[in-house]
Formats: structure tokens, sequence, C-alpha cells
């Protein structure tokens, strides 16, 4: 039976299949009983090897293949291969060679070229076959095709590697609570798992148009130099799937697109350095997995941002409310003391407004205080502040004017408030007004806020009590 082989050997390609067993095979004159048992014996033979492998091969002392099967092998006929060098069917002829073994082997891994250009692993058993001298004179072996076992192997390595990825990530975001540091505990954990020379989180633009795209989140340099590709993939398709390209600066590109449950959109995008690799599959893989979590803190970053507006704001009107007007009030007042600028104050309360209410309805009453704020953010100007302290109470602060330039806006808050809001609520009655009180901190007073506010209140307070529906200067206070 091991004589098969090189009988087989000897056949040139030209000869039958090496599936055939020549009748040359059979020493003349033996018994014919003897040579049936023997041509059913290689048979068999074969027939069991092609069971158990998907290529059995038979090379010469010049590494030519003399048998090879099953026909077709790799999807090459047989009749192809026969005398031809073994090494061609190498995908990378100088990796492992299996055909040409210096001792018995198993379980070597090699990849060979199929017939369709597509690449098969093969795991060996191969033997050097020798002469009577001990000399080399060809190799023997089989092989078994786990190629499908070794890409699930891969692709669940590749998703065990995501999953440690992430987890990581998730375990160092647990330890922060504000969006902006979990997101650097992100970033810098990409950076890390995937080798990147930098990583960043960009804010496309409108419609992700190059031009308006913005570094909201980095770790490393270059992403300034990289926001016009960077936009141009973000805007190019909405989904979570990577693209990679060749940056303008030599840079392999990645990215991840990041669309949040809010409109926004943004990417995550990765590079490397000029002489760095390029980006495969499985970094695409991996920067997606990262651009969920990215999504997440994208998220988590703008309900906390419209938390803490919601705590600033007057639900109502969208003014500052009164927490908010006090906080920013000493920042603006520091800021006048260094610019040596006046500031003025201006309390502003409406008159006859809960006859109003009382008589109209609260929804009406809604729409009065709705459109003297917007009346009341036309007296100012970007930089000043306007708040609604509670019910029909607001507050203006004017960066840098004076008493006269308040007592402006005041009479002509004083003359439109009122036919503005008799259209609300439909006619003279309740006869709807305003009454405001002035005090203004004059340069190098260095009076405290709460002074100023108690001049504006009682200079209010005076207004009421004369009348109503006009404005007043406080005394300047005393130094």
């Amino acid at each position: 039976m091991t004589d098969a082989p090189a009988a087989l050997a000897a056949d040139p390609p030209s000869a039958a299949p090496p599936s055939a067993v020549p009748p040359s095979a059979v020493p003349s004159g033996a018994d014919p009983g003897l040579g049936r048992a023997l041509l059913e014996s290689r048979q068999r033979w074969r027939d069991l090897v092609g069971l158990a492998a998907d290529l059995v091969f038979e090379t010469d002392a010049d590494g030519r293949l003399g048998v090879i099967m099953p026909d077709p092998a790799l999807g090459w006929p047989a009749a192809l291969l026969l005398g031809q060098d073994a090494s061609c069917l190498l995908a990378d002829r100088d990796g492992f060679d299996p055909f040409h073994p210096a001792a018995p082997l198993r379980g070597r891994h090699a990849w060979l070229r199929r017939a369709d250009g597509g690449l098969a692993c093969l795991v060996f058993a191969a033997a050097p076959l020798l002469d009577a001298e001990g000399r080399t004179i060809g190799a023997r072996g089989m092989a078994i095709d786990v190629t499908a076992e070794n890409g699930a192997a891969a692709t669940s390595a590749a998703a065990l590697r995501r999953g440690a990825m992430v987890d990581h990530i998730l375990a160092r975001m647990r330890q922060e609570v504000l969006a902006p540091r979990m997101m650097r505990a992100v970033l810098d954990s990409v950076r890390n798992a995937l080798g990147a020379e930098g990583v960043a989180v960009i804010g496309a633009g409108p419609d992700g148009a190059p031009g308006g795209a913005t570094v909201l989140h980095q770790n490393g340099d270059g992403a300034a130099g990289l926001l016009d590709p960077i936009a141009a993939l973000i805007g190019r398709d909405a989904s979570e799937t990577a693209a990679a390209t060749a940056s303008p600066a030599g840079r392999p590109l990645l990215v991840s697109t990041c669309r949040t449950r809010f409109g926004d959109r943004a990417g995550l995008a990765v590079w490397r350095g000029t002489d760095g690799r390029p980006w495969d599959h499985e970094d695409g893989l991996l920067i997606d997995a990262a651009g969920g979590i990215v999504r997440v803190v994208l998220e988590h970053q703008a309900i906390q941002r419209e938390m803490a507006r919601q705590a600033r704001t007057d639900a109502l009107t969208g003014l500052l409310n009164r927490r908010a007007f006090l906080e920013e009030l000493p920042r603006h007042i520091e800021r006048l003391d260094r610019e040596s600028q006046p500031g003025t104050l201006i309390f502003a309360d409406l008159d006859n407004f809960k006859q109003a209410n009382d008589r109209l309805g609260h929804e009406m009453g809604d729409q009065v205080l709705c459109r003297t704020a917007a009346l009341l953010r036309q007296t100012v100007r970007p930089t000043d502040l306007v708040a609604r302290l509670g019910g029909d109470e607001f507050a203006l602060w004017l960066n840098g004017a004076d008493h006269m330039t308040a007592a402006e806006r005041a009479d002509s808050l004083r003359r439109n408030v009122p036919g503005v809001l008799a259209e609300v609520v439909g006619g003279p009655r309740p006869a709807l007004s305003i009454s405001i009180g002035i005090a203004t901190r004059r340069v190098g007073s260095f009076e405290d806020i709460d002074n100023v506010m108690r001049r504006a209140d009682l200079a209010m307070f005076e207004v009421k009590r004369e009348g109503r529906g006009h404005w007043r200067v406080a005394p300047d206070a005393e130094v």
C-alpha cells in the first residue's frame, strides 16, 4: 500500500487521473486474484485518505508534485498541478512551506491559493521522504481545510476584543459623574485600544457640510487639521458604519458617525501618523462599538446642559430666573469694575396684573407675562441681563449704562407696555401698565449689589405709591 504514491509519482502529467491505479502497478505473472486484491486495497486507501483529508500530496526531490488528491484540489485540476513546484500553491512564499518539511510535523497552518483567487487555511501533517542512505528525495503529507473554523475563531476573538474594550470604557466611565470627564475617559481608552495617534469627537456643521465642523473633545493633537475630511465622512453617511480614508495630511483616518436622539450629528474620529498602518475591518468594528458609547455620553451631556438651563431659566418666559440673575450679577459687576464702567439696575413691576389674572384667567395672565418678557428683551442688549424674579416682577441689568440711558429705556417701556398689553387682553380694562425703579452703580463706588437692589426697589415703591405707570431714578448711594 505504501508503494501506491511512488507508482503514481512515476506517471507523467498526461497520464490517467491519480485516482486510477495503472495495471503496470501489478507485478507480471502474479496471481490475478492477488492483483485484484492489491488494486482494491490501494483504492480503499485512496478513498479513506480522501475522506480524512482535504489535500493529499507527494513531491519529488525538486519539490514537484507527483501525487495530488482529491481531483480537483482547492479547485485546481490535478492534471494542471502534477509536475509543478508545490510552492506555487502558497499564498505567502516567504512564510511556512509545508511541502518541504525538514522533519515530520503536525498541526502547522499555512495559507494556500484557491483556483478562484481566494485563500484557504489548511492545517498540515507532513514528513520528508528518505532514500536508503537517508537523503531527502521528496515529501509526503496531508492537510485539512480549517478556513471556516479559523474565520469563526477570528470572529469570536474580535468580538471578545470589542467586548473587552467596551467593558474597560464602561468601567472608567462609572468612575465619573460629569459628561466631560466621561468623554475624556472614553477617548483615552479608545486611543490606547486602537494604537491611534489621536482621537476626537467632531460636531458636524449643517447637514454635515465641511467648513462647519468643530472639535468637541479630543485626545492627542491633529484634529483641527482633519476637520474637513472628517466632516465629509460624517455627512456622507448617517449610519454608524465606519469609513476609512487617507486624509490630505497622509494620515490613515477612521470615522464613525454618532447621531444622538436629539438630532445632533457628530463623529468619533481616530487617526494614525503618516507612517501608520491602514485601518482594517476589525478596527472599524471597534470604533463603531466605541461610537455607540460616545453617542450615549453626548446625549448625557445634552441632558445635563438642558437641566442646567432649566435650573437657571424661568419656565414660562424663558428669561433668567431669580437664582441665575443673582449668580450672574457679581460676574458682570467685577468686569465693570476692572473696566471702570458703570452699571444700572432696573426693577419693573406690572400694574393691575392680579386683577387681570383673576378676571381673565391664568392662561391670559401667562400671555401678558410672556409679551412683557418679549418687550424687556427688546429693551436690552445681548450682553445685558433680563430676568423674571417671580410673579409679575422683572429685573434688568444694563452693563456700562448710567441713569440717563436707563431712564430712556424705562420711558420707552412706560409708553409701549400699556398699548401692547391692551392688545393681549382685548381691551383697555383692566388698565395694565408698568412701574419702574432705577438704581445706578457709579464708577469707583464699589457699592455692593444688595444695596443697589435696595435702592432700585425703593424707587419702584415710590412710583407705586404715587400712582403707578411711571419710572423713578433712585438717589446715588452714599459714599
